[in-house]
C-alpha cells in the first residue's frame, strides 16, 4: 500500500514514520508527479495558508481535489483538516474545499493555548489527543459527516466518505490506531 504524505510543510515527517511502522510504503509528496500511483493521501499539520499558496504554486492543488472528491482516501490533522473544510468560520478563504464542515481556526488559542487530553474516538476507544494551536469543527454542513470525537462540546474529529478530519495530533504520540483506522479506510 502506497501513501502520499504532502511534504511541502508542516509536521510530516511523523506521520512517514507512523505509517512506515505499520507497514505503509510511504512517499514524500512535494510536486505533481508524486501523486502518481498513491491509494491514500496525508494532509499534516502546519501552516494551512502556507500550504494552500504552495499547493497552488506548485500546481497540485486540482489534481489533489480531483483525488480526493473522486474517493481517495485522506487523513487531516489540525492545518490539514483547515485544507479539507468548505467553510472556513473566521477566513473567507478556503482552500480544497471537499469535507462538508465549518472549521475554527486557532479556536483554541495560541501556542500557549496548546493541550493533550485523552478522549474517546468512536470506533477506536480513549485516544491521546494533541492540540497545537489547533482549530476545531464549529458544525458539520452535511448529515453524512460522521462525528468521530469531541472535547469540551467542540468536535474534533469526523469522517466524510473518503474523509478524515481531526483537530488533534495523533502522529505525536506512540499510539498509531488512527493511522491503522486510515489505512483500514484503504483496504
Amino acid at each position: 500500500m502506497k501513501i502520499g504524505v504532502l511534504a511541502v510543510q508542516g509536521a510530516f515527517i511523523e506521520h512517514r514514520k507512523m505509517l512506515e511502522s505499520l507497514g505503509a510504503e510511504c512517499v514524500e509528496i512535494r510536486q505533481k508527479a508524486d501523486l502518481e500511483g498513491i491509494q491514500g493521501i496525508v494532509l499534516p499539520g502546519g501552516e494551512s495558508t502556507v500550504q494552500g499558496k504552495l499547493l497552488h504554486k506548485l500546481d497540485m492543488f486540482g489534481k489533489i481535489q480531483t483525488c480526493i472528491r473522486e474517493g481517495l482516501p485522506v487523513l487531516a490533522t489540525c492545518a490539514g483538516m483547515i485544507l479539507l473544510a468548505q467553510t472556513l468560520y473566521n477566513d473567507p478563504v478556503t482552500h480544497l474545499a471537499t469535507l462538508p464542515v465549518t472549521v475554527r481556526r486557532n479556536a483554541y488559542g495560541r501556542q500557549l493555548g496548546s493541550f493533550i487530553t485523552d478522549q474517546p474516538v468512536k470506533g477506536i476507544g480513549e485516544f491521546p489527543m494533541v492540540f497545537i494551536r489547533a482549530p476545531y469543527i464549529e458544525s458539520v454542513d452535511d448529515s453524512d459527516v460522521e462525528v468521530l470525537a469531541t472535547v469540551d462540546d467542540h468536535i474534533v474529529a469526523v469522517r466524510y466518505g473518503n474523509q478524515l478530519g481531526l483537530s488533534f495530533h495523533p502522529e505525536m504520540t506512540e499510539d498509531t490506531r488512527i493511522h491503522e483506522f486510515f489505512l483500514k479506510m484503504i483496504q
